[in-house]
């Protein structure tokens, strides 16, 4: 005896398929479209009007640096005249970009290694007079950059660290401290402490915890510094002009300077584009690299909880 109904087995063969037009998914509305667009509009054209803004004054130095320009080493036709003139002033380009790369990489060095360690006893670790040395921490902030480099100038000098690079990135390390332990406080505050109390727990010392659980965790916020202190040391102009006196020792934005009136007093301005060109060049591919981890590196604090 058969065990279906063979009308029901035709019935059921016969159902026709869903056609594709009504499986396919339902369009917007043409007026919710163009809505859409209306409302996005001004957002498109004011960024796209502060990008113009910000990068004209790199495209029109990038262009000026190889344009012809009387008084320049760069008078017929377009080349690169005024970047020899660049590699062969006084110790050369190679030395100077050397020296600000040593600077930088220093001043990174230092920067992330002690505000990893103080923004992690910040926001782990319970001690006595913890918010009052936080905010004299934050206090230095406070004080204007220049008047203490003839102070620390004298200092650097009593140990032996006058005219000298690593002088100059030790420096610059102590006014990138304050911003740098800020943000590395609530990046650390940003990831739970069940992750190193659960690493603990598996016999992790307060360093191991660190060093395999919370660093991982918190590499945005290294990045964003680093990113940090690399701009602010490879720019600087004033520390390295008020602790530097040998002229082989300079950095290149100082070596920049020095250029522009190297003549009797007369601008080489090809050259001083030139020199600009290749400061903004590190910084701008850096940036570009790293701008998905700068942002979230800001964004850990205000994700917290």
């Amino acid at each position: 005896m058969p065990t279906g109904s063979p009308s029901t087995s035709t019935a059921t063969a016969e159902q026709p398929s869903a056609s594709p037009a009504a499986t396919a998914a339902p369009t917007a509305p043409a007026g919710t479209t163009i809505a859409g667009v209306a409302l996005r509009t001004p957002y498109w054209v004011l960024t796209g009007a502060l990008a113009l803004i910000f990068l004209f004054p790199l495209v029109w130095t990038a262009v000026a640096s190889i344009a012809p320009q009387a008084g320049t080493n760069q008078t017929d036709g377009w080349g690169f005249g005024n970047y020899q003139t660049l590699t062969n002033y006084q110790a050369g380009i190679w030395r100077y970009l050397a020296n600000s790369a040593f600077v930088s990489g220093l001043t990174v060095l230092l920067t992330l290694l002690v505000s990893l360690l103080g923004g992690y006893a910040f926001a782990r670790f319970r001690f006595p007079g913890k918010n009052v040395l936080f905010l004299i921490t934050l206090a230095i902030l406070m004080v204007p950059y220049a008047t203490l480099l003839i102070p620390l100038y004298v200092l650097l000098n009593q140990v032996g660290l006058q005219n000298s690079l690593v002088g100059v990135a030790l420096v610059l390390t102590v006014f990138q401290l304050p911003f740098s332990t800020f943000l590395m406080r609530i990046s650390f505050e940003a990831v739970p402490r069940e992750l190193d109390e659960a690493a603990m727990v598996d016999g992790c010392s307060s360093f191991g915890a660190l060093w395999r659980v919370l660093v991982p965790a918190v590499k945005p916020g290294m990045i964003t510094v680093g990113l940090f202190a690399f701009l602010a040391a490879w720019n600087d102009f004033m520390a390295p002009l008020i602790l530097i006196n040998d002229s082989e020792r300079m950095t290149l934005p100082l070596a920049v300077s020095n250029l522009r009136g190297q003549v009797q007093g007369v601008v080489d301005y090809g050259a001083t584009e030139a020199g600009v060109v290749v400061l903004a060049l590190p910084c701008m591919v850096l940036f570009l690299l790293l701008q998905r981890h700068y942002v979230r590196g800001f964004m850990s604090g205000a994700l917290k909880g």
